[in-house]
């Protein structure tokens, strides 16, 4: 117990240890603690944080708070059966250590001792492992090593080396103190790599993303506004994303399963019906139907006389989507249902989702599809998804289906967003770490073009840039229910347990809560899945 309260406590290089690292004093951790308000979001992204020369500021994290935030890292799995209020309770003490003391004997793997260090535990009392980890072993060219002590020893001590430079990092930008943030950043680049363990792996995304902000930060040094219009959103060509968007449905289950519940959705709300009219929300691909036509045409009461299909598309998408469109027609046409493909290449907004611009006709069962997608309308004024769900209200669907991350990426403090993200992802790349080799070229283009892409968005924009506002299930139940929607119960449970064992990984769990089912990662939430109506007594 004490080799760990003496990592925790090591310098980050020979004269700043990180302590002095987050020594400033911001004006927006004040703000987080006594609640803030919605102006204060904006004001939060212009208003500066002075750097002192006084080495005794008050510090942005203490201490103790840098230290508590690392051991709930190292001790997730020990977290699992833990309920939300013992969760609580430990996530107030300033040092956890002593209820864990027999951490250290656990640990049975190095380099997958990283994504445990970057992972805690939410606690969910309903969280069921789909297997056990108590025999998980890293995948590394078909072998599982079995480090001695010295070997977990020295990875841990350089897994909390990055976690408190990353932190001290992130506190540096957070108080727009870019002398040191590129000081730290600086030797940060040493101990990342994109070829390495999970941490080094998903701290690289977050350095790069650190360098984004800093990037932007200096202009605000310089001319006193934060501006990203003049820097590109995403840096990744459409084609590379699609393909690793791709390579992410066939080698996890994180999509799949998104896939499979609004199926099973779109199935349950279109019993018995004879025509079926899908709108799908910012639609990119076509990898969701091919499932949904074979289910279609084993329905007991046979298939579908007729199935639409309108995809609401970016300009640019048009053709690959036509493409992957004449192919399902001919799918639909070998199993019998007549199917019917329509884009709109205009940005969804309420003016759209009107039942003549949609082309809506009576008879039909109305489904909306929403995957990972209505994320980018929760802006800072929360207006703008406010609307849209109420016009999509007004159009009646059957259902609606909601597939999302949960997590939460929205908040108005860029510390906070930090932290969230850096535990959501940790658990991502942790469970790649398992699922492909390190060298495996389909992990690096996942990991570069899709994850890496995101975490930068999380982590260097503001504003209407700033897309990836990724949010819980809880918040998405009250966006819902104050638009008029009420949850749907889905009858897919042991399908999509079914579906977890066939990745033949351990590690993967699937909880029930409230109508949501949610996808994680030994305990950790990474998907929700969920499917909604209208609530007939708001109508009334």
């Amino acid at each position: 117990m004490e080799d760990f309260n003496a990592w925790l406590s090591f310098p980050i290089h020979g004269s700043l240890n990180h302590d002095l690292a987050i020594r400033r004093f911001c004006p927006e951790r004040l703000e987080q603690e006594q609640g803030g308000g919605e102006w204060e979001e904006i004001l939060n992204e212009i208003q500066f944080c002075s750097p002192s020369d006084d080495s005794t500021s008050t510090p942005c994290l203490p201490a103790s708070e840098v230290d508590e935030f690392v051991d709930s890292f190292i001790n997730m799995d020990h977290c699992k059966d833990i309920d939300d209020n013992d969760y609580q309770s430990l996530e107030k003490q300033q040092s956890s250590f002593d209820y864990f003391q027999d951490g250290i004997q656990t640990f049975s793997m190095v380099d997958d001792l990283y994504g445990d260090v970057m992972m805690m535990m939410e606690g969910d009392d309903q969280m069921e492992m789909c297997g056990s980890v108590e025999d998980f072993g890293v995948v590394d060219d078909q072998t599982t090593m079995v480090p001695s002590v010295e070997e977990v020893s020295h990875g841990v001590d350089q897994g909390l080396h990055l976690v408190h430079m990353l932190l001290a990092c992130a506190e540096a930008v957070g108080c727009r103190d870019t002398r040191l943030a590129d000081s730290l950043l600086t030797q940060i680049w040493a101990s990342v790599s994109p070829f390495g363990d999970s941490l080094q792996r998903v701290s690289y995304c977050f350095a790069m993303g650190l360098k984004s902000r800093l990037s932007l930060l200096h202009n605000v040094n310089l001319n006193g506004t934060f501006n990203n219009d003049t820097m590109d959103v995403s840096l990744i060509a459409r084609e590379e994303k699609l393909e690793a968007f791709q390579l992410l449905h066939q080698t996890t289950p994180y999509i799949a399963f998104g896939f499979m519940v609004a199926n099973e959705a779109i199935c349950q709300a279109a019993q018995g019906k004879e025509s079926l009219h899908i709108i799908d929300l910012g639609m990119e691909h076509t990898l969701q139907w091919p499932s949904l036509l074979r289910t279609l045409a084993s329905r007991p009461e046979g298939p579908p006389k007729k199935l639409r299909i309108t995809g609401l598309v970016e300009d640019h998408n048009v053709l690959e989507l036509d493409a992957g469109m004449r192919v399902l027609v001919e799918e639909a046409r070998s199993l019998g249902i007549p199917i019917e493909f329509n884009m709109i290449s205009e940005p969804v907004k309420p003016s759209l989702l009107t039942k003549e611009n949609l082309d809506l006709r009576e008879g039909e069962a109305l489904c909306v599809n929403s995957i990972m997608h209505l994320h980018m309308y929760v802006k800072e004024s929360r207006g703008s998804l406010k609307a849209i769900l109420q016009a999509l209200k007004k159009l009646g669907p059957s259902v609606l289906i909601l597939v999302e991350q949960d997590a939460n990426h929205n908040g108005p403090f860029f510390l906070g967003r930090f932290l969230e993200s850096l535990h959501f992802y940790s658990a991502i790349f942790d469970s790649l770490e398992v699922s492909l080799p390190r060298n495996s070229p389909q992990r690096m283009k996942i990991e570069r073009l899709h994850f890496a892409d995101e975490i930068r968005n999380i982590v260097a924009f503001e504003g209407l840039n700033r897309v990836e506002r990724h949010e819980r299930a809880d918040q998405w139940r009250r966006q819902l229910g104050r638009a008029g929607f009420q949850v749907m119960g889905l009858k897919c449970t042991s399908q999509a347990r079914m579906m977890l064992s066939v990745y033949g990984c351990d590690g993967y769990s699937l909880a029930s809560e409230k109508g949501c089912l949610l996808l994680g990662w030994k305990g950790r939430p990474i998907m929700l899945a969920s499917a909604w109506q209208v609530n007939n007594a708001s109508n009334s």
